[in-house]
């Protein structure tokens, strides 16, 4: 089953403890961050309330106490969108209650799925696949119907080898 729109936000909303995202594409073209990638590349601000819809959505779910979080795939060098990511997303992101962890895989894959597919896990039962065009291009989001246990073990070997994003980026030069 295809996820859009409403159906996509009734599906995700629907978690009762925990979402999480295993998030592996080196870059991500979505239509409504252009602007601001190119913002950042040109090296200009971030603009006021930037990604301001996802943290009140963040800080919803964890006043109901519900956690949401991700791990972020990385390899060496970063991708612009990824610097970008660094600078401008994930930092707010955190502040606004997710958790989220840095997987560097430069010089060991862990056996993980890293290309064309990033997933959600809802309460470590229910998936949804993200699934993108090789250049970063999402184009669907799928419900998968076979066993979660994969993704259960995927999901372990992600969150043991990852790092607080916090811990990643020290030393790294990031633009604010």
């Amino acid at each position: 089953m295809l996820l859009d729109g409403d159906a996509w936000h009734e599906f995700f909303d629907a978690f009762e403890q925990e979402a999480w995202r295993f998030e592996a594409q080196p870059t991500y073209t979505m239509p409504r961050e252009q602007e601001n990638v190119a913002r950042f590349l040109r090296g200009e601000g971030k603009p006021p309330g930037h990604n301001s819809r996802w943290h009140g959505r963040v800080r919803g779910y964890r006043g109901a106490g519900r956690t949401i979080g991700r791990v972020r795939v990385v390899r060496r060098p970063l991708t612009d969108y990824q610097r970008y990511q660094f600078a401008w997303g994930i930092p707010g992101n955190i502040e606004a209650g997710e958790d989220i962890r840095i997987l560097d895989v430069t010089h060991d894959d862990l056996g993980l799925p890293l290309t064309g597919r990033d997933w959600w896990m809802f309460d470590d039962l229910r998936i949804v696949h993200l699934n993108f065009h090789p250049d970063g291009t999402q184009m669907n989001r799928e419900v998968y119907e076979g066993d979660p246990a994969p993704y259960r073990e995927w999901k372990r070997v992600a969150l043991e080898r990852a790092v607080p994003f916090g811990e990643y980026v020290k030393g790294l030069d990031l633009p604010t």
